[in-house]
């Protein structure tokens, strides 16, 4: 489980995201704040895998908060999800320990592709801040967020080649010692993450990608 303490000074902002990862069975909204003096009171409480934070907030700006958070626990990831797109910016927040870096207009399929991404100890930057800082600071080992590749859990690309294989969810369900209800669930997710339109639209892409993962 990805467990996650988000730092917003726009509480729609936070609503909105939040929603969209309601039913997400891998990602956990464990806590959320709106200045960056609580956000260093809350991540030193709970504990998260991921912060996500802005770079302007009241109190106390995402820069220092992302400094404090990585000198005492630096095995958190920082995620900081901002309208500054300018190559300073992103300097200082990397510099503060950061390792991904998302404009808050690039929607929210990009922010689930970056969680996930900096989740598993890699780097993260959106592809409209990734052109201005290419030569200076983004190495090969950098995940830009144009990049096709599909990212999917393990359980996932279970169930995916289970459906390739023409089970169905109950069946998918017996076999994995699984409530159906929780293999809907992931087919849910996959039919989202794959920006796909129907169940219909899953089973023929699994049958293509059959154990191409």
């Amino acid at each position: 489980m990805i467990t996650i303490i988000m730092a917003e000074d726009h509480q729609m902002l936070i609503d909105g995201v939040q929603s969209f990862f309601e039913y997400d069975e891998e990602i956990s909204f464990i806590g959320t704040v709106n200045d960056g003096e609580e956000l260093v009171k809350l991540v030193a409480l709970k504990q998260p895998k991921i912060v996500i934070t802005d770079i302007r907030m009241p109190r106390m700006d995402g820069i220092q908060a992302t400094r404090i958070i990585k000198k005492n626990y630096p095995h958190i990831h920082i995620l900081a999800m901002t309208m500054f797109d300018q190559p300073e910016a992103i300097k200082q927040m990397l510099d503060a320990g950061a390792t991904g870096y998302i404009l808050k207009n690039s929607g929210i399929k990009m922010l689930s592709k970056a969680i996930i991404t900096v989740a598993n100890g890699d780097t993260f930057f959106d592809p409209n801040v990734a052109f201005n800082f290419m030569n200076s600071y983004i190495e090969d080992n950098v995940t830009i967020g144009n990049t096709s590749k599909i990212i999917l859990s393990n359980r996932e690309k279970e169930i995916l080649n289970l459906i390739a294989n023409g089970s169905t969810s109950k069946k998918i369900a017996e076999l994995l010692f699984i409530a159906k209800t929780t293999v809907d669930t992931h087919r849910k997710n996959m039919i989202r993450k794959l920006n796909l339109a129907s169940g219909s639209d899953l089973i023929k892409y699994a049958i293509d990608k059959k154990y191409n993962f």
